[in-house]
């Protein structure tokens, strides 16, 4: 089934006199509970797709439509509270609040829905148990590792259970032990949870996790295949 759909999707920005075009009329569709891979040089407008998807920007032109609901029809405020409940966001270098704990920065979300502090308490230890980190609790960021900081990061963004999770660069800033935990961690959440997770990456090795990539360039898609068929064109 058809989760995320769009259509001739474009977003301009202006710079002076110039305009600057990330997307330029692109075409997709994403199946509930699909795990994509976004590759392509730097400025092919892979981040600015998730951005849109993840409702953080809007499109100059075109449709994005996700579960029947164009997320250009609604209102600031209806694009936060609709973010609030459909998306969670991996950053590359974690994004956590440095004076908060483990805990605190995964309960962070929470505070945005209507949850007493038993509930937001049940939910924030699921989350850090499902990523392995719950001894970490009372920890600091700086008092964690670079994948130990982004297991937390996963756990904030699925501590609201949203159906999709959008990553850009989840492993690059990490080591390859690290990097290979966390892409085992985001299979688990795709494979056994269903989450619908689109990820940017620049590591072919990277992708290889997904079950479908795609490759941007100058803000249109220029070929796309399953994972393990890289570089075969649609």
């Amino acid at each position: 089934m058809t989760l995320i759909e769009c259509r001739a999707l474009t977003r301009e920005y202006h710079k002076g006199d110039n305009v600057i075009r990330p997307l330029d009329g692109l075409d997709l569709d994403v199946d509930a509970g699909e795990f994509l891979a976004l590759m392509g040089p730097s400025g092919s407008g892979k981040t600015t797709l998730l951005n849109l998807i993840a409702g953080i920007d809007t499109p100059t032109r075109g449709t994005l439509r996700i579960d029947g609901t164009d997320l250009a029809s609604l209102s600031r405020g209806a694009l936060a509270a609709w973010r609030s409940e459909n998306v969670g966001y991996v950053f590359q270098l974690y994004n956590l609040v440095p004076v908060l704990t483990a805990y605190e920065n995964v309960e962070l979300p929470l505070l945005l829905h209507h949850l007493n502090r038993r509930e937001r308490h049940a939910r924030v230890m699921a989350a850090l148990e499902r990523v392995g980190v719950a001894d970490r609790r009372d920890h600091y960021p700086r008092q964690l590792s670079g994948g130990q900081e982004q297991r937390v990061a996963i756990a904030r963004a699925i501590v609201t259970n949203p159906p999709i999770i959008v990553a850009d660069e989840p492993t690059g800033d990490l080591d390859r032990h690290a990097a290979a935990a966390v892409m085992a961690l985001l299979g688990e959440l795709n494979s056994e949870l269903g989450k619908t997770i689109i990820m940017v990456t620049h590591d072919p090795k990277t992708a290889d996790n997904a079950t479908r990539t795609l490759h941007l360039e100058k803000g249109r898609l220029v070929e796309s295949g399953v994972a393990d068929t890289i570089g075969a064109t649609a």
